[in-house]
């Protein structure tokens, strides 16, 4: 048999079912793997290996009293949560010094549809603080590395979770996207990422959802665990703001290996951002991608940009102010990093008036978008500008709102889709010489996840399976 880090999700879970595997086996394989490699990886900011053993012990009780017919779909599958998101009794730190010592009152509405559908978690992944930049370094632990060469960035701000994906230390995780955050670590972790639909994905109970760019969705080696971990996330509660139309099928899962038909495929490759210049190796891969997909019978047309430059310091200044909703004490305002508390006194300096005329911008940007991807089944672009960046490139520089320009011409292209609350993913179509992995983004109608789903699945059919069974030197 392979190592249980080998089997993907699904198969961890059909292991369960026929007895083949146990969850304490499988809970107890990747805590090893976490005790051994996460002190050079920097995946996890907190282990829950006493919890996790109680949860697989009480899903093997389960199993042997249970019809295999009546149990949750994920059972005995571990799944990390992000440090963004609340675990009862778990501390959540938000990446940030500053909360240190808080412990999650409750559960997000989230978490415990996960627990629901048979998940085990290992622990809480990394992520920057208060989930703001697109790089995993704080003053928590050591800054978070892609397995594929860590002397690299794992991106961010699901930072961790990309990371324990990729170097086989959980099979899947939950991670959170307000301006590319799962889409920018499954780029440079080489691995398949949804940013669901806006409101496909509840935040309740207490994280509010407002302007609607932010929401969980999965990280995974391949579509199939990305679809049935979305299956499981997918909810909604009184209150939300957003809701997204149920799949036409019934369930994400059903468009996995399901035949897209032939599609009409937009793409651009010229970013919003001014200055941000796209590195040559992503320029192959968007070619690559693009090569892929007319070989599978798809027309590929060139489009405009549907979002300009002018849009920019209207999102600047929404990011500003969501910088300043965690609340900080005073006297634990110098724990900040300084790109935070750069962020945060913007942000408090802009009024409501110009929040909410930047928001009403971009909602007529939107609009006018729209028109133009609603003709398309799905708009192909990079991901992000560049190969994965050595870590601390983003702050070698002098002074914070460097940092701040280095982010945006790095990841200019996811955050348009967390503007126009459509679905996007990330596939890991393609490796540099040496080596490094270089994702190409899909963005589909909203609501329409299932078409990006199925033509995943197709184009990672064609390439070989699980995008060649590519593995990272840590495997």
């Amino acid at each position: 048999m392979a190592h249980i880090h080998d089997l993907t999700a699904l198969e961890q879970a059909a292991a369960v079912r026929t007895g083949e595997l146990s969850p304490v086996q499988i809970t107890e394989h990747y805590l090893e793997r976490i005790e051994r490699l996460n002190p050079r990886l920097g995946a996890f900011v907190t282990v829950t290996a006493d919890r996790a053993l109680v949860q697989a012990r009480e899903q093997e009780a389960r199993l042997a009293a249970g019809d295999a017919e009546d149990l949750p779909p994920l059972l005995g599958v571990p799944i990390p949560i992000k440090d963004l998101n609340f675990v009862k009794d778990v501390p959540v730190h938000f990446g940030s010094a500053a909360y240190e010592g808080f412990v999650a009152p409750a559960d997000d509405s989230m978490v415990e549809r996960l627990r629901d559908a048979g998940t085990i978690m290992l622990g809480k992944t990394s992520t920057p603080e208060f989930g703001m930049p697109c790089y995993t370094e704080t003053y928590l632990h050591e800054p978070t590395r892609t397995p594929w060469d860590t002397t690299r960035s794992a991106g961010g701000s699901s930072g961790g979770a990309g990371a324990a994906v990729a170097a086989g230390l959980a099979p899947a995780a939950q991670g959170s996207d307000g301006a590319g955050s799962i889409r920018i670590p499954a780029s440079v972790c080489g691995l398949y990422g949804i940013k669901p639909s806006r409101g496909r994905i509840s935040s309740a109970p207490i994280m509010p959802d407002l302007a609607g760019l932010s929401t969980s969705g999965p990280l995974a080696r391949n579509v199939a665990d990305a679809a049935a971990l979305l299956d499981a996330m997918a909810h909604n509660n009184p209150g939300d703001l957003y809701h997204a139309p149920a799949p036409a099928l019934g369930s994400f899962s059903a468009y996995a290996g399901r035949d897209p038909g032939r599609l009409r495929i937009a793409r651009f490759a010229t970013p919003a951002v001014p200055g941000a210049e796209v590195h040559p190796d992503v320029l192959a891969a968007y070619e690559s991608a693009s090569a892929v997909l007319e070989s599978l019978g798809h027309e590929v047309e060139e489009i405009a940009p549907p979002f300009g430059p002018d849009v920019v310091p209207e999102f600047v200044k929404m990011w500003f102010s969501f910088s300043c909703m965690h609340p900080v004490a005073e006297e634990l305002e110098p724990k900040l990093r300084p790109l935070t508390a750069w962020l945060r006194e913007r942000g408090h300096a802009i009024s409501a008036p110009e929040f909410l005329q930047a928001q009403s911008t971009l909602q007529l940007a939107t609009r006018f978008a729209l028109l133009v991807t609603d003709a398309y089944d799905a708009v192909l672009s990079p991901t992000v500008t560049q190969p994965p960046v050595p870590v601390g490139w983003f702050e070698d520089v002098e002074s914070p709102e460097e940092t701040f320009e280095r982010m945006m011409r790095f990841a200019p292209f996811a955050a348009i889709y967390n503007v126009s609350g459509q679905p996007a993913v990330n596939l890991p179509l393609y490796w540099t010489p040496d080596g490094l992995p270089i994702g190409v983004m899909l963005a589909g109608r909203y609501g329409d996840e299932g078409t990006l789903i199925s033509l995943s699945s197709q184009v990672e059919a064609s390439v070989g399976g699980f995008w060649g069974d590519r593995r990272p030197p840590v495997w």
